[in-house]
């Protein structure tokens, strides 16, 4: 077999391809002697059918079908020969198929890019540290109050926080318009549901009274046809309730799975879901800043193909998120929406990946217990979770791929300049963007 190979624009490759015709020609006349042995033909014994009948009825099919498979072994074999790593499948392209003569062919792919990584210590980390006050804890402890909240019909004048059980009626240039109209409707005012003004134009109000609100639809408002059009709501009010916060008392612990202990112990099992929480989230923080450091010390050139390959999984993602169980049509979702994202991914993944190989590094079985261990202790039963994460293969790969991503960012976290700073529990859970987005207003 002779193989030549040619560098095309980027990391595309093209393969030429020469098989000596015995190799093809030897296959044929082996299948078609097999076929003999089992094929049955009218006047003929089963097994008795000559080799020269049998081609002339089946040796166009047969050649067809040893070339494919002698193309898609010779490429394998060509790019374990030539020491190239294929991102992607071939695509072929036969140049001579003649009977009797060479076969030669050319496999065109995209090649794995060469990545040379860069010192870790150009990526700079800021540690964020915090403490959990009582006063964190108060304000968790009247949050989780605030979740369990009730609400109680009032005949008193609603007020902001109140829910009011309301008809409404929306009209532009007095036409009425879809989606403008309501019967029984809960609104919680102060939610922000509804367009500007009308929450706030409800405040006041009691059982039983109407109200005109003259307003427009904001100019960005998600339904174009609306947008920036001055519009009225005629709305009235069923009922009025106001929010009814539960008590701190045993049946309320009880719902959080604290049954002894009171107050005290429920404010512990607080404490400790907060503390968990700060550390997933400092570590989430980390591991965000490594990742924007390797994407920015590191230029790699993408494979086209894992790019589109990775957009259509994005694409799955959102349908099935958005889609539930109705049929998009996934035109819908240009590959523009994703492109960028995708890009990303597959830029990190290659960057990682060479990380590994270059360092050998595993996922160690104390890491992988140590992660499904912190996963199980939130569960009433963790015994019975780390069980199961271990009866389960695929639950168990995924662990010990999380547990070899937390090898990285250890590794890179072992070079990387980092400073530490001390800031508030409320500060320390924001992501990345919106703690950057903050610092940016202020």
């Amino acid at each position: 077999m002779q193989v030549s190979m040619e560098t095309l624009a980027g990391l595309e490759r093209r393969m030429t391809i020469e098989v000596p015709a015995e190799t093809v020609e030897s296959q044929v006349k082996s299948r078609l002697q097999e076929a003999a042995k089992n094929v049955q033909m009218k006047g003929f014994r089963k097994g008795k059918v000559p080799v020269k009948v049998i081609k002339e009825r089946y040796g166009a099919g047969v050649r067809q079908e040893v070339l494919g498979e002698v193309m898609s072994n010779s490429w394998v074999e060509a790019v374990t020969q030539e020491k190239v790593k294929p991102a992607s499948q071939p695509r072929i392209e036969p140049k001579n198929l003649e009977e009797g003569k060479n076969l030669e062919f050319t496999a065109t792919f995209e090649v794995y890019p060469e990545i040379e990584l860069q010192e870790f210590s150009g990526i700079t980390i800021e540690k964020k540290g915090a403490e959990i006050s009582d006063t964190d804890i108060d304000k968790m402890v009247e949050t989780l109050r605030e979740q369990r909240k009730t609400y109680v019909e009032t005949d008193r004048a609603s007020q902001d926080g109140d829910r009011v059980n309301i008809d409404f009626t929306g009209t532009i240039d007095g036409e009425k318009f879809e989606g403008g109209e309501a019967k029984g409707s809960n609104l919680v005012l102060g939610s922000k549901r509804m367009i500007p003004g009308f929450e706030e134009g409800l405040v006041g109000l009691a059982k039983g009274e109407e109200k005109t609100l003259s307003l427009t639809f904001p100019e960005d408002y998600h339904n174009k046809d609306l947008a920036g059009k001055a519009t009225e709501f005629a709305v009235k009010v069923n009922t009025v309730s106001e929010p009814v916060l539960p008590e701190l008392n045993d049946e309320f612990f009880a719902s959080f799975d604290v049954a002894e202990g009171g107050l005290d112990a429920f404010r512990k099992e607080v404490s400790a879901n907060m503390a968990r929480e700060l550390k997933n989230a400092s570590r989430n923080n980390i591991k965000n800043q490594v990742i924007e450091g390797l994407l920015k010390i590191h230029s790699v050139d993408v494979p086209k193909t894992l790019v589109k390959s990775e957009v259509g999984a994005l694409r799955q993602q959102a349908m099935q998120q958005f889609g539930g169980g109705r049929n998009i049509d996934p035109s819908m979702l240009p590959d523009d929406l994703f492109s960028g994202q995708a890009e990303r991914r597959v830029t990190l993944s290659l960057i990682m990946n060479e990380i590994v190989n270059k360092n050998n590094l595993k996922p160690e079985a104390d890491a992988v217990r140590k992660l499904i261990e912190e996963m199980a202790e939130s569960y009433e039963k963790p015994e019975e979770v780390i069980k199961w994460y271990y009866s389960d293969k695929e639950q168990l790969a995924n662990i010990e791929a999380m547990a070899l991503e937390e090898a990285v960012i250890d590794l890179i976290l072992d070079s990387a300049k980092i400073s530490e700073s001390n800031v508030s529990y409320e500060e320390a859970l924001k992501p990345p963007a919106q703690a950057a987005a903050d610092t940016a207003e202020k």
